[in-house]
């Protein structure tokens, strides 16, 4: 039995669409220059030339760079002649943040825990 054509089978595991737009914006996110574009354009639309000045790569770099960050849904790029503006798209970060939240309650649920776990002892003179 085939899965739909929006999910794919890795071992035992589906993935969904959703799973695969995080695997998007964490991989957009792995690079520092990304992150860098990101931080300016949450600033504001900027030109794709205006982006480009600060970094010490080549505009071809810097649009490469544009494009995952798009492909991720994390800018929009719109045309005005024949230049070529971005802007922000915080969405996609909003599910990457409510994903990672899982993982702090569990952490901290963890240190709450081994906090009591270290009070019981020296409630119990456990420590010389």
């Amino acid at each position: 039995m085939r899965p739909p054509p929006s999910c794919s089978i890795i071992g035992n595991h589906m993935v969904t669409y959703n799973d695969q737009r995080l695997d998007l914006v964490f991989g957009a996110l792995a690079d520092p220059i990304r992150r860098e574009l990101l931080h300016e354009l949450s600033q504001g639309d900027r030109s794709v030339s205006e982006l480009a000045r600060p970094f010490p790569v080549s505009r071809p770099a810097i649009s490469k760079h544009l494009n995952v960050l798009q492909h991720a849904g994390l800018i929009r790029r719109t045309k005005q002649g024949r230049m070529q503006r971005c802007g922000f798209k915080a969405s996609p970060l909003a599910s990457a943040a409510g994903w990672l939240d899982q993982y702090r309650q569990f952490w901290e649920g963890q240190l709450d825990r081994f906090q009591e776990y270290v009070e019981n002892l020296d409630d119990e003179g456990g420590h010389e």
